[in-house]
């Protein structure tokens, strides 16, 4: 049986060769996450202000760049009072360090699957990333703007970036994972937006 929940019309693919200059359409991607609490339960959240730009060099991948900048004050649960504290120095600390940046530095190729490495900055620390996205297609929308599509995930590990505040739980474990599970659904204007 077909699970209705990962089936969706089929994609399109308006363009054979999808190399070129994009901007990344916020109010078309999700940047999200998602973190254990009290070792029971997910916790689903993402940032609602992201901007970026990218270029695709489909003849050469390496030639590829991805840029993104990520407001840290525009995390979102659906939950205010952890939200905030999430924006707090326990956590984000988006007061003093308002922008979440990556930064690419290589880019591969095979086939529809990408495998994009750079450099995440939070709270001032950066780390390497890899990230694997799939290339989920092409398509000229209404308004005549040439779109490409990407879905990507990938683990990391708050600690490697000094977010290290949690609860120890009476029951042993603790409140809040280290791992955090990254979730990208990205969609990019050619062109810009």
């Amino acid at each position: 049986m077909t699970n209705p929940v990962e089936t969706f019309d089929a994609s399109t693919a308006v363009l054979e060769d999808i190399s070129g200059d994009y901007s990344i359409d916020p109010a078309h991607t999700r940047l999200g996450f998602v973190a254990r609490h009290a070792m029971v339960t997910k916790v689903r959240g993402a940032f609602t202000e992201v901007s970026g730009t990218a270029h695709v060099d489909t003849v050469d991948p390496s030639r590829s760049s991805v840029s993104i900048a990520i407001v840290a004050n525009s995390i979102t649960t659906g939950q205010q009072q952890r939200d905030d504290h999430l924006r707090s120095g326990d956590f984000l600390d988006s007061e003093q360090y308002p922008e979440i940046t990556f930064v690419s530095t290589s880019v591969d190729r095979d086939g529809d699957e990408w495998t994009i490495a750079g450099d995440l900055t939070i709270m001032g620390l950066t780390q390497p990333v890899t990230v694997p996205f799939e290339f989920t297609g092409s398509a000229k929308d209404p308004f005549g703007n040439v779109r490409i599509g990407f879905e990507g995930a990938a683990a990391i590990y708050r600690k490697d970036w000094g977010l290290t505040w949690n609860a120890a739980l009476e029951s042993g474990g603790v409140l809040v994972s280290d791992k955090v599970m990254l979730e990208f659904d990205v969609s990019a204007i050619k062109g810009g937006a």
